[in-house]
C-alpha cells in the first residue's frame, strides 16, 4: 500500500514516504514549497531539492526563522512544508508556533521529523517526548501520528488538502506496514480500529502501533479480546472510538512520547469527563537517558510483553 521500497527486513522509513508524496503533490500544486533548517538530508528533501530548487527555503540552524518564514510563505499564498526536527521544530520556536502559526491560523504544515526517541544516542536534548503535549494547547493546530508508510502519506495528502495549521509527526524509526483492507481511507479526526474486541482496548499511535497488534495476538492466545485502535488525529480525537473503547471496560494507552499530556492525556480527559473506566497509559515517566530507541523502549516496556503485562494488570483492575 506503499510506493516507497521497505528495507531488507520489510520494514520502512516513513521520511521516504513523507518525501515521495510531498513530490508528488508539488508536481501538481505550485503553491506547494518546503522549508528546513539545514534539514535536506534528514528530511529526506535531497530530490525535492533538485527538482524544484526555487520551491525551497533553507534557513539555516535557525527553527525560529524558520516556522516564521513559513508563516510569511502562508500569507503570501504558499502552502509551506516547513521540515525540521521534531524536538527543535517545537521547543526552539514554540513562541513562533504560538503567535505566527496558530494565533494567526495560517495554513502552514509543520513536519516533526525523527520524532520521539528515534534520536536515542544524541540523549535528552534531541529527545522529542514532550512535542505533542506542547503543541496540544493550540485548539486550531491539527496534530497527526502517522503509524505506517501508507498512512504518512496519507497524512501528507490530508494535511496539504486542509486550509489550516497542522502539525505531522514523522518518525525515522523503521515500521512495518500495517494489514488494512484495500479501501481503507484516512481522515483527520478518524481513528482505525485495527483489530476488534470485548475484553479492553489498546489504543496507540505512530512506531507503538504494530507493537499494540502484536501484544492484541498474544492476549488472543491467552483467551483475552483486546481491541486495538490506531488513534493516528491526537487533535481532534476521534470522541466515537474513545466511546466505544469505554464499552470493553477498560483501556491501555501507548505512545513514544512523555505520559504527561499526550495521546494518553488526551483520552484521560475524555473518559474521565464521560464514563470513567480503569486506564493505564504508557510512555516515558519523564527525561529519559542516552540510549537507542530499542533499549529505550525495553527499558520503559513499551514493547510487546510489556503491553501485554499492562493490558492483564488494567484487566484485573474492572469492576
Amino acid at each position: 500500500m506503499s510506493a516507497v521500497a521497505p528495507k531488507a527486513d520489510g520494514f520502512f522509513d516513513c521520511r521516504d514516504s513523507f518525501a515521495a508524496t510531498i513530490e508528488a503533490l508539488a508536481e501538481a500544486d505550485p503553491r506547494i514549497v518546503t522549508v528546513v533548517s539545514d534539514s535536506v538530508g534528514s528530511s529526506k528533501l535531497s530530490d525535492f531539492r533538485t527538482k524544484f530548487p526555487d520551491r525551497m527555503v533553507n534557513v539555516g540552524i535557525a527553527e525560529q526563522t524558520l516556522v516564521a518564514v513559513g508563516a510569511g510563505l502562508a500569507n503570501g499564498g504558499k502552502v509551506p512544508f516547513v521540515s525540521a526536527a521534531s524536538c527543535f521544530v517545537t521547543g526552539r520556536a514554540m513562541e513562533q508556533v504560538k503567535a505566527d502559526i496558530a494565533y494567526s491560523n495560517v495554513n502552514v504544515k509543520l513536519i516533526g521529523q525523527s520524532s520521539g526517541v528515534a534520536y536515542g544516542e544524541l540523549g535528552p536534548t534531541h529527545h522529542s517526548i514532550e512535542d505533542l503535549a506542547w503543541l496540544r494547547l493550540f485548539n486550531n493546530l491539527k496534530l497527526i501520528v502517522p503509524a505506517d508508510p501508507w498512512q504518512t502519506a496519507e497524512a501528507i495528502r490530508a494535511a496539504a488538502a486542509y486550509d489550516g495549521p497542522v502539525f505531522v509527526r514523522v518518525s525515522r524509526m523503521a515500521v512495518p506496514a500495517l494489514e488494512r483492507p484495500s479501501d481503507a481511507r484516512f481522515e483527520i479526526g478518524k481513528s482505525e480500529t485495527l483489530i476488534e474486541g470485548r475484553d479492553i482496548t489498546i489504543i496507540a499511535n505512530g512506531t507503538m502501533v504494530h507493537r499494540a497488534v502484536a501484544a492484541a495476538k498474544t492476549l488472543a492466545a491467552e483467551g483475552t479480546s483486546a481491541r486495538v485502535i490506531n488513534m493516528a488525529t491526537v487533535n481532534p480525537l476521534d470522541d466515537a472510538a474513545i466511546a466505544a473503547a469505554i464499552e470493553t471496560g477498560a483501556i491501555v494507552t501507548v505512545e513514544e512520547h512523555s505520559v504527561r499530556g499526550g495521546l494518553g492525556g488526551a483520552i484521560a480527559e475524555v473518559v474521565a469527563s464521560t464514563n470513567p473506566v480503569p486506564m493505564r497509559i504508557m510512555g516515558f515517566p519523564g527525561f529519559v537517558p542516552t540510549g537507542s530507541a530499542e533499549w529505550l523502549f525495553d527499558n520503559y516496556g513499551l514493547n510487546e510483553a510489556g503491553i501485554v503485562e499492562a493490558a492483564r494488570q488494567t484487566i484485573a483492575r474492572k469492576k
